[in-house]
């Protein structure tokens, strides 16, 4: 589980139960982060909310379905770590879990955040430690992107670091088994387990932004993402997790055509719980995350490969650095 140092300089990515060295900052990610009060508003209608979101509204309708893909393709950018954004056919543009400013990422960090904030038609979350919802306020606030997750991650998004919150509603909130369809029909996003933890690391009440007095607040329950494109791929985005059975239910369900798959080891499972992972769900391609970013995550996308191919799994392995598009 992540903790957080408190030294009167910045809070700090420990490694729990070791000399306390310090892994990386946090300072980025809480600053400029508004504290609210805790209660979400629905804002003035469910309708309009709707209408706003580009959802569709009744009954949701099935849909097999950043990077400026080809016509008619689905571009898939890595950031580094877990952080992706996915650019359908039409144009609109979805980031997930956008920690832009992760280590993998540095030397673009700063125009990709511009380029998020600039165009960003929705952030999905899988839960709420600070390496996966990064700077999703930040760009929220300027895209005024709606938000798909965990009704709870969502509720204190809101509440307690800023997020807009008439982009965090009911509407496009959810709750594991539940799918939201957004962006007129587009896409739909469907909320999997996980298991991990999900909390989320906050300024005390009354303290300002980055305040060195935090408090930590429930997330609700860590979750894996499917995210089906219309005309596009299905994309199962793990998040944080250890392997469990129930994967091949996801694999039987959603038919994911790409895995992105954490293997970092540590916090998450390692290559061979992963490679596992991947035969249970049989996705076509798979995509190691949530690796190399900090010494603790020792899994290496080789081993990973390894362990594939030891355990029979059939998907094709491919392996992005920060800053690559997939396009399917």
């Amino acid at each position: 589980m992540e903790s957080y140092g408190n030294d009167n300089s910045c809070n700090t990515l420990q490694d729990s139960g070791s000399n306390g060295s310090a892994i990386t900052t946090r300072r980025s990610f809480l600053a400029g982060l508004g504290a609210g009060a805790a209660a979400m508003a629905l804002g003035a209608g469910t309708v309009a909310n709707a209408q706003a979101a580009g959802v569709v509204t009744g009954p949701l309708r099935a849909s097999l379905g950043a990077s400026a893909p080809a016509a008619g393709k689905t571009a898939i950018k890595f950031f580094g770590h877990s952080s992706f954004s996915i650019t359908t056919p039409s144009g609109k543009v979805i980031y997930i879990d956008p920690w832009l400013k992760n280590p993998l990422n540095a030397a673009s960090a700063e125009a990709d955040l511009t380029a998020a904030k600039a165009k960003c038609d929705a952030i999905a979350i899988s839960h709420g430690h600070f390496d996966h919802v990064g700077e999703a306020v930040e760009i929220a606030k300027a895209s005024g992107a709606v938000l798909c997750g965990m009704l709870e991650l969502g509720l204190a998004l809101a509440g307690h670091l800023g997020y807009p919150r008439d982009k965090a509603t009911m509407v496009t909130l959810g709750n594991l088994g539940g799918a939201t369809t957004i962006l007129d029909g587009e896409v739909t996003i469907t909320l999997v387990p996980a298991l991990h933890s999900s909390s989320l690391t906050v300024p005390e009440a009354g303290e300002p932004a980055g305040s060195d007095k935090t408090q930590t607040v429930t997330a609700g329950s860590p979750t894996g993402l499917v995210i089906a494109i219309k005309g596009g791929p299905t994309i199962y985005h793990t998040g944080d997790t250890e392997v469990f059975s129930d994967m091949a239910l996801i694999g039987q369900l959603h038919k994911p055509d790409i895995m992105l798959v954490c293997i970092g080891d540590h916090f998450t499972m390692g290559p061979k719980a992963a490679a596992l992972a991947t035969k249970l769900v049989a996705p076509q391609t798979v995509v190691p995350i949530h690796h190399s970013t900090f010494p603790l995550l020792t899994g290496t996308p080789a081993a990973f490969e390894a362990e594939l191919k030891s355990a029979g799994a059939k998907a094709a392995i491919k392996v992005l650095k920060a800053g690559e598009v997939l396009e399917s």
